[in-house]
């Protein structure tokens, strides 16, 4: 399943939009983005630049930082986990006497 970052974006920006009972129109006021270039991205047909999810992150009064953890949050439930072991050869290989 391909997972586009720009849909976990708009996601994210809706759930956190609603949880603050923001409208739409609000965030784009307090966000400074016009009402349609939101809408499209709430709705994961555009990309967003970094200057905008900062100017989007500070209209729903958080962190960039927070805004893109949860993203990234979203976006690691769909990845395949990494194993956090060593190869027992690796020290074989690497291990200077």
């Amino acid at each position: 399943m391909t997972v586009l970052l720009r849909h976990e974006i708009g996601d994210v920006m809706r759930d956190f939009r609603l949880k603050r009972e923001m409208t739409l129109r609000d965030l784009a006021d307090s966000a400074n983005v016009s009402y349609s270039y939101l809408s499209e991205l709430e709705r994961g047909q555009k990309d967003a630049s970094s200057l905008v999810l900062h100017s989007i992150a500070r209209g729903l009064g958080m962190p960039l930082s927070e805004f893109l953890y949860e993203v990234a949050d979203r976006l690691a439930l769909f990845e395949e986990p990494i194993p956090d072991t060593i190869p027992e050869d690796f020290f074989a290989e690497h291990v200077h006497e």
